[in-house]
């Protein structure tokens, strides 16, 4: 059981900045990847970016170079520094958490979501 609870969203103008946190809670979170999910109405579900225990990361080509994330596996918390934000970012942006169960399947946690508005 993996708790996931996040913070960090509102309202920016475009060009401004946001940093989002999640923290972790329940055992063996470092078998865990984590990163962040993002959806805007009317579309579906995509991958932010994602950062392993070990530091690897994955971005979204929409993101790269304007997102970084990282984590701090002694606080079991992941973040993401969002930078020169566009009115397309506009989202609720959800917490993940993830791991193999299976050849397969995985095993996915989320947070609740929190709200990001990027508009004049």
């Amino acid at each position: 059981q993996v708790q996931l609870v996040e913070s960090g969203g509102g309202l920016v103008q475009p060009g401004g900045s946001l940093r989002l946190s999640c923290t972790a809670s329940g055992t063996g979170i470092r078998l865990y990847v984590m990163g962040w999910y993002r959806q805007a109405p009317g579309k579906q579900r995509e991958l932010v970016a994602d950062i392993t225990s070990g530091g690897s990361t994955n971005y979204a080509d929409s993101v790269k170079g304007r997102f970084t994330i990282s984590r701090d596996n002694g606080s079991n918390a992941v973040y993401v520094q969002m930078n020169s934000l566009k009115p397309e970012d506009s989202a609720v942006y959800y917490c993940n958490a993830h791991r193999p169960r299976g050849p397969w399947d995985r095993l996915d946690y989320w947070g609740q979501g929190t709200q990001v508005t990027v508009s004049s």
